[in-house]
């Protein structure tokens, strides 16, 4: 017991440690799946999407930009469905859990409410609806709302069909319900006479193995009393026979009795009332608007025109004579799903499809841009070895993509992200020792067969198809398929060898000639249970995407201690090894393993061969629990490893970390979390990281990465405190951590506001000269500047990152000193110093701090009265080299080493290095000079304006007043040369103006730091030159200064010291 009450406290303790690390999303600005949009009623550029696992976001500026409103308030990233209050725009229910239940869903969990814009949130219940699929809200009382629920898509459950609140979500009464296994998937309200709504209701479920759309259960339904009875008119006149598939139904608010159904049927179409349902006509068989109907089946009216009626699937379609005939709109991305028209205005819309959400004001003749949206939806990742390490996958809806994990432009740009083949399912690999060979599955969105495996090289841009079996089998069983290859079939490049890669279907290959030729080095390694292997859908259309191909190898790995050693695990619940290069295999499945467990990922410890986890589901079986497996006996024995996980969050991936033994993190459906003890308690490590399906992982030398479900990759910087915090045997008080070693990083020029150019409120558009990004800056709590990203991905934060533990008991000083290597003093912060200002304000608090060291010495002095010249000069960079964070906080002192590493891409050498700083520190010395000298001047000038001012101009006072003439003229004609004086007029702008007068000496000091600091590089022999000249200048004026001191300023002070007046100070 007592053991377990110690771990306990270590684990309270470091979850307090670990809230203040950051995670940084990377991007891509590429939009993912959206299927629920809406529009303020009111201000025409107000949109809002829910993406189908990224949250809620909402753009002031008609789609120019997007922000995420959901974030810190939702606990889950699905969004099924969304609705504005037509009378009260302020108030927004969003439905969550998406219902184009396609193989990579995300479920939800409830409802959500916002009574303020999306400012803030509310969860209102529903929660085991998982499933929602439209929201309708009363036009003229905004607390009477009513929900559409498909429920669970992977089983059955009561929480199905239509819902009703009358007191805006406080109180919920189920309204219509047909059966436990089917929901309401459709929901359209009369805005004239909101008592008369229509519902469809879908029998469909998911499995492993099948996909099942239509039954007896599906329907029709109508209410005419605000859903208190509901009536089937399923089977009225007109309408199709035999058994339903999913059903979009939509009312015309232009003519209310006009009725649309598009129907999954044997006989099905576009059906068309004009009599409020009581008689159907088919107004188009078309097939093209039944593409997949149960991922579609979207239909949608528009608000003011009886005859003009849309429809979604992988186009968008139009129709203005009824429905009888329909053209092709035009969208920015195909698989389309959602469509909002505006009631008022039928040209201002939103639309959502697989590629974002996208707006239009011209009724669909042209939309807004979908690279806006940090939405992308990853399978699995890799990184390559480059500087600064790419990171790699696939994205459902798209092509794989390669996206910088930090930028040298101030932020990660969508120009500097590309594509690496057009897959969008499942693994990716990179060639270790040549990252222009990228290794992708692209099933569904290529040629190639079953396993449509791509080859990209980026020097050529050319790809190239070397499926194992360039066999199409569209339409077939996966038992009638020479091989069985799931949707995200594994691809792996041996850690030993490069030139050997592996895949897996049910068999594991592999290829030593990139992929012109494929060995077969396994059996069977699955169930191999045909029954399980029919043609996936039905009971009306067929969808054999490979998603539910079922008996293949889901996992596969190669040992990184010995070569030839590969496990294997399957999607059926199987777990292989062999130990000869795939001559033998031994089944080695974990007894406790759940029957028909899905093997997600195998994770080899990179500290022994023996230890090895599993992250499995069954998710697909309704079943939500997280299992987790570790062996230490090379499979022999396993133990569950999920104590402390929340028991509905399945886990998709598990990593053991690349320096500390036991430190483990797990993906699951809804965060991240991490173990300090090899699996025996989790905790959180969720952070600033949304609520979001982690997808995959990959531990990068300081770093984590993770793709996710939704939100695009996310890295964790500062894995190295993490890894600090994990030793930690007991609770500190007062501690300081190792700082990671930081890589020297010039920033690019002017990103860093060394312009001096004011970057104005609200969103600033430019990251230096340059370069664009938009942002909004804003400010930390420890007052450090933060760069809320719009449309780009974020770089790490520039500098050192120095995370302290403070007990604060007493009002002690804390300081905190950066030393070189031989321990001298670099720069120093206190925290009895409210205006210090290296990189943020020192002010620390009660348990973690964090403190970012800009790697900068101190700067020159600045002008007291900056308005006259450049006030932002700042240090220099320190060169690369060995220093040392000392703490010292009343008695207790703490000291730590690190180091700065140069850029390893340039040729820079230590002597640069030392040869640019050198000329870098003298120059921050003359402008230091120089703006003493100005600032006495401007003191001395002080007190000879108020001698002017207020002495009598009578008797002996007369004699200083007429002495000061002719000091001030040789103080001011000093002061004009040191700096540029002409720009004093009130409201003038220093760099706006500055063309409009020559510059000074402390302006070409200044300019002149840009110049030598512009690279890592030694300075120029000009620039030395120039530095030497304006030297020469300084020295000139400093001398001319002394002797106005010493020939006019001594005089007059001794005569004002005979009259009793203070004189004039001399110091510097």
């Amino acid at each position: 017991m007592a053991k377990t009450k110690n771990i306990s406290a270590i684990k309270n303790k470091i979850d307090s440690y670990v809230n203040d690390v950051k995670w940084r999303c990377i991007g891509p600005p590429r939009g993912g799946r959206v299927i629920a949009v809406a529009g303020d009623p009111i201000e025409d550029q107000v949109f809002y999407f829910g993406a189908c696992a990224g949250g809620v976001w909402k753009t002031y500026d008609g789609g120019t930009y997007w922000e995420n409103i959901s974030d810190g308030f939702f606990t889950s990233a699905s969004v099924g469905a969304l609705a504005v209050s037509e009378s009260n725009p302020n108030t927004i229910y969003v439905g969550t859990g998406e219902s184009c239940i396609r193989g990579n869903l995300a479920h939800g969990d409830g409802v959500y409410k916002s009574n303020d814009f999306g400012k803030t949130w509310d969860n209102i219940g529903l929660k085991e609806t998982k499933h929602i699929a439209r929201i309708r809200i009363h036009p003229k009382n905004p607390d009477i709302v009513y929900v559409a629920a498909f429920g669970h898509a992977f089983g059955s459950n009561k929480e199905r069909g239509v819902y009703k609140s009358i007191d805006g979500g406080k109180n919920w009464k189920q309204v219509l319900f047909k059966s436990e296994k089917s929901g309401a998937i459709d929901l359209s309200m009369d805005p004239s006479n909101p008592d008369v709504m229509y519902a469809s209701i879908w029998e469909a479920i998911r499995k492993p193995w099948n996909f099942s759309s239509g039954g007896k259960d599906s329907g029709i339904y109508k209410t005419v009393d605000g859903g208190e009875t509901w009536t089937e008119i399923t089977d009225n006149q007109g309408l199709p026979s035999g058994i339903k598939g999913r059903i979009g139904v939509t009312i015309s608010p232009a003519q209310p009795k006009r009725v649309w159904a598009l129907i999954e049927a044997e006989n099905g179409g576009l059906y068309r009332s004009d009599d409020s349902g009581e008689t159907w006509s088919l107004v188009s068989a078309n097939r093209a608007l039944l593409q997949r109907p149960w991922y579609y089946s979207h239909v949608f009216a528009d608000p003011n025109n009886e005859d003009t009626v849309w429809v979604l699937n992988f186009k968008a379609w139009k129709s203005t004579d009824g429905g009888s005939n329909f053209n092709h709109v035009s969208t920015p991305h195909g698989d389309n799903h959602e469509l909002w028209i505006d009631p008022k205005n039928s040209n201002r819309m939103i639309e959502g499809n697989d590629g974002g959400a996208c707006v239009s004001f011209n009724g669909g003749n042209s939309w807004s841009n979908i690279y806006n949206q940090m939405t992308s939806q990853f399978y699995h990742l890799t990184t390559d070895n480059q500087f600064p390490y790419r990171v790699y996958a696939t994205q459902q809806d798209n092509s794989a993509i390669s996206v910088p994990s930090r930028s040298m432009k101030g932020a990660i740009s969508w120009n500097e992200c590309y594509s690496v083949g057009s897959s969008e399912s499942g693994y990716i690999a990179v060639k270790p020792n040549n990252p222009n060979i990228v290794y992708s599955g692209a099933i569904g969105s290529s040629p190639g067969g079953g396993d449509s495996l791509l080859r990209y090289d980026h020097s050529t841009d050319q790809v190239k198809i070397v499926s194992v079996w360039p066999e199409i089998g569209w339409g077939e069983g996966p038992k009638d398929h020479k091989y069985r290859f799931q949707w995200t079939y594994p691809i792996i490049i041996s850690p030993h060898d490069p030139e050997t890669l592996f895949v897996a279907a049910n068999f594991v290959f592999k290829s030593t000639d990139s992929g012109d030729s494929w060995e077969k080095i396994s059996p069977d390694l699955t169930k191999c249970d045909t029954s399980k292997m029919d043609p996936s859908g039905g009971p009306l259309t067929l969808d054999t995407t490979y998603v539910e191909h079922y008996g293949t190898i889901f996992s596969f790995t190669e040992s990184p201690h010995h070569p030839g050693v590969y496990w294997a695990g399957s999607d059926d619940g199987k777990l292989h090894i062999s130990k000869d290069f795939g001559k033998e295999w031994t089944d080695i499945t974990p007894d406790i393993l759940p029957e028909w467990s899905r093997i997600d990922v195998i994770e080899i410890s990179p500290h022994d061969p023996e230890t090895v986890y599993l992250s499995t589901t069954k998710y697909k079986f309704n079943d939500e629990s997280p299992y987790i497996y570790k062996t230490t006996d090379n499979g022999k024995s396993w133990t569950k490893i999920t104590e402390g996980l929340p028991e509905d969050e399945f886990t998709r991936v598990i990593r053991e970390d690349l320096k500390v033994p036991g430190l483990l993190f797990t993906g699951t459906e809804n965060g991240i979390y991490f173990s300090t003890n090899s699996g025996k308690s989790w905790s959180s490590l969720q952070s600033n990281l949304p609520h979001v399906p982690i997808t995959d992982m990959v531990i990068k030398e300081e770093e984590i990465v993770v793709s996710t479900n939704g939100r695009s990759f996310w890295i964790l910087d500062n894995l190295n405190l993490v890894r600090q915090i994990s030793k930690l045997a007991d609770s500190k008080s007062n501690y300081l951590f190792k700082p990671a070693d930081t890589y020297r990083i010039t920033p690019p020029m002017g990103s860093d506001g060394s312009t001096g150019m004011d970057l104005g409120s609200g969103k600033i558009y430019n990251l230096g000269i340059g370069t664009t990004g938009t942002f909004y800056e804003t400010q930390n709590k420890d007052g450090s500047k933060h760069r809320k990203m719009l449309d780009s991905g974020e770089n790490p934060v520039t500098g050192v990152v120095i995370n302290y533990l403070l007990d604060i008991t007493s009002n002690e000083d804390l300081t905190i000193n950066i030393l070189d290597s031989n321990k001298k003093s670099i720069v120093s912060f206190s925290s009895k110093d409210a205006n210090a200002t290296n990189s943020q304000n020192l002010r620390p608090k009660n348990g973690m701090n964090q403190f970012i060291w800009d790697m900068r010495y101190s700067g020159p002095i600045a002008l007291e009265e900056n308005k006259d010249a450049q006030d932002n000069t700042v240090g220099p960079l320190a060169p690369p080299g060995k220093y040392h964070i000392e703490l010292v906080t009343g008695n207790q002192h703490f000291i730590q080493k690190f180091k700065l590493l140069k850029d390893p891409r340039i040729p820079t050498t230590q002597s640069d290095f030392e040869q640019q700083f050198k000329l870098l520190r003298d120059i921050g010395e003359a402008i230091t000079k120089t703006h003493s000298s100005v600032n006495s001047i401007r003191e001395i000038k002080t007190q000879i304006n108020y001698w002017k001012t207020n002495l009598p101009n009578s008797g002996d006072h007369k004699k200083v007043l007429s002495q000061v003439e002719s000091t001030t003229k040789a103080l001011l004609e000093i002061e004009s040369n040191l700096v540029q004086i002409g720009i004093s007029r009130p409201g003038t702008d220093r760099w706006l103006d500055r063309w409009n007068v020559p510059g000074k000496i402390s302006d070409k000091l200044t300019e002149l730091i840009a110049v030598v600091a512009s690279a890592d590089s030694k300075p120029t022999k000009q620039a030395v030159e120039v530095f030497s000249g304006l030297s020469i200048n300084l020295e000139r004026q400093l001398e001319n200064f002394e002797r106005v001191k010493k020939t006019n300023i001594e005089p007059l002070n001794q005569l004002i010291r005979e009259l009793n007046i203070d004189p004039i100070p001399l110091s510097q």
